[in-house]
């Protein structure tokens, strides 16, 4: 439905304000909507009147399924075609259950009735404005709450910030103590390292050139060992600082530079005048005895941190341990060396006999051990030919072979058998208890008997060529090994010894390895063995033990001695030919 009111003068601009709030009540439109409606259609009403002219206002009513629309409309009554601009439109909503079809009385012209209607226009101001105040009320509320929220985000920011800097700074101090903890580990790891380099090597002039390969550059520019009784450092005869002669004599480490060191357990001296721009720390080598030498360092930097400075000096206290062993054992190894030489004689003259021996020390380690061999003849005419090992390594086995070789030929006197000879040395060394035990193998061969006669105790079986070409294990039961807590008769074994015949008597040195066991190393002993012809065997036994030797060593070093002793029975009677007893330099050829 709509209503049109024509307007020309300020009353009809009235007129129809006051029927437009009247149908806007009427329709149930709010009191705040109505009154911005009429609010704005004044405004409008002004603005035509100032342009004067005929103005036609049309209210229209409309119903939809939602409810219902109050629509106002304000525009020429008589638009002319140059009239462009566009006829004023506002629109309200109607309350649902509006009745858009109410008839709504035009005001009359009195004054009263305009006064009334202006009066009911102020009360619908004066509801707006009374809105208006509850809104402001709330929003200065709501601006409080605010403002106590910001506050409140305010203090939470400034506890993060602080939570945060907290963090950061617990972040930073864990850092530290890793950075400080991976240091540590790396010193330790160091540590074990260079200790566990050290102590492998038993040569005090190795030990010395380890030194800087594992001190420069991480922990030092220059490393200088001085060794009081080293020869070659006496014959350099090179200037030492003064700071290491007072370490030497005070057996504290001393740190000199032009400034402190500030280094637990270090005393700080004046910078050396043999270098005086450089920072110089200088750790005595003590042992038990007495001090052996003096570590000389110079710092990568500008100066040690103090934590490198402990290990230093808990690396030059090993590296003294390690020399001192190192040059104990020398000692030992020289003397252990020196007697096993004296002791391996040169082999005798037997007439139908020709002997070849070699002794080849182990290449690893002590190089020095129990292993001998011996031949000697008996007053029948016949010879004994023995092949012993002594347990273990060193001077203690050098002596105890020497004692075992010894008393074998005492105890051959008498013209005993192999195996009573082997019940003798076993008595012998059970009743010392020395803790150490032998094996041992002892043939008895004469040129006129064509009978070999042997016994062995925990050893290795002898080897036999006969002149066939044929090689034999002589792998009888044998005797327990020689010292061990048990009450053993060894006997004699006997096998046929034709003329022409080589037998081989040998350590397990020879033939065993780690990787293989023994029996592969008996086994290819006899193929070489084996492949010799007969004449290189008969005449030219000193050469045919070095090619014994070279197949069955080459590939690998021994680290355990090794001894062979060969015997050639010869065919005729010629003369006996007499081969050298040692070879410390290994096979030749």
């Amino acid at each position: 439905m709509t209503r049109t009111w024509y307007v020309r003068t300020l009353t009809d601009a009235a007129r129809a304000r006051i029927a437009t709030a009247r149908l806007a009540a009427a329709c149930g439109v709010p009191p705040v909507d109505r009154t911005r409606l009429v609010a704005a259609l004044t405004a409008q009403l002004r603005q035509c009147l100032t342009k004067g002219g005929e103005w036609r206002v049309g209210v229209a009513t409309t119903l939809s399924s939602t409810g219902g629309d109050l629509s106002v409309e304000v525009a020429l009554a008589k638009r002319r075609p140059e009239d462009r601009q566009p006829p004023w439109r506002a629109s309200v909503p109607c309350a649902a259950d509006a009745d858009v079809a109410v008839a709504v009385e035009p005001a009359a012209d009195d004054p009263a009735t305009l006064a009334d209607a202006l009066f009911g226009a102020d009360e619908d101001a004066a509801l707006l404005l009374d809105r208006l105040a509850e809104q402001e009320g709330l929003v200065a509320f709501h601006r409080e709450e605010l403002h106590q929220t910001n506050q409140g985000v305010l203090a939470l920011h400034a506890e993060l910030d602080a939570a945060g800097r907290a963090q950061r700074e617990l972040f930073d101090a864990e850092q530290q103590a890793r950075e400080e903890a991976e240091n540590a580990r790396g010193r330790l790891t160091f540590l074990a390292d260079a200790s566990a380099a050290l102590t492998a090597s038993l040569n005090h002039e190795a030990i010395v050139r380890l030194l800087p390969a594992l001190l420069v550059p991480r922990y030092a520019r220059s490393v200088d060992v001085w060794l009081f009784d080293d020869v070659d450092d006496a014959l350099r005869g090179g200037p030492h600082p003064a700071a290491a002669v007072l370490a030497a004599r005070r057996g504290r480490p001393q740190y000199a530079a032009d400034h402190p060191g500030g280094l637990p357990g270090v005393d700080d001296q004046p910078p050396s005048a043999v270098d005086p721009g450089r920072p110089l720390l200088c750790i005595p080598l003590f042992t038990r005895r007495a001090s052996q030498g003096v570590l000389t360092l110079s710092p990568p930097d500008e100066r040690w941190d103090a934590d490198d400075a402990v290990m230093l000096i808990e690396l030059a206290r090993r590296a003294s341990i390690a020399l001192d062993n190192a040059r104990r054992f020398e000692h030992n190894r020289d003397i252990a060396e020196t007697l096993q030489r004296a002791l391996l004689t040169d082999l005798p003259t037997t007439p139908g006999l020709t002997l070849a021996a070699r002794y080849l020390p182990a290449t690893q380690g002590l190089n020095i051990g129990g292993d001998w061999y011996d031949a000697f003849p008996q007053p029948d005419g016949s010879l004994i030919t023995v092949v012993g090992d002594v347990t273990g390594h060193g001077l203690h086995a050098a002596v105890m072979m020497s004692q075992l070789r010894t008393a074998l030929r005492a105890y051959a006197v008498d013209g005993s058998s192999p195996g009573e000879l082997l019940t003798r040395l076993h008595l012998f060394l059970h009743r010392l208890r020395l803790d150490l035990y032998a094996t041992a193998v002892i043939a008895r061969l004469h040129h006129d008997d064509p009978t070999l006669t042997w016994a062995a105790a925990g050893h290795p079986p002898p080897v036999l060529r006969t002149p066939d070409g044929h090689v034999h294990t002589l792998d009888a039961k044998p005797g327990a090994m020689l010292g061990i807590p048990l009450d053993q008769e060894i006997g004699d074994h006997t096998v046929p010894l034709p003329p022409g015949s080589t037998l081989a008597l040998y350590t397990d040195g020879l033939v065993e390895r780690r990787a293989r066991g023994i029996d592969p190393g008996i086994h290819r002993l006899a193929e070489e063995l084996g492949g010799f012809r007969p004449t290189e065997l008969a005449e030219e036994l000193e050469a045919s033990a070095d090619r014994l030797l070279h197949p069955l060593l080459h590939d690998s070093e021994h680290d355990d001695d090794v001894c062979l002793l060969l015997c050639h029975v010869h065919a005729g009677h010629g003369p006996a030919q007499r081969t050298p007893s040692y070879a410390p330099d290994g096979p030749q050829g």
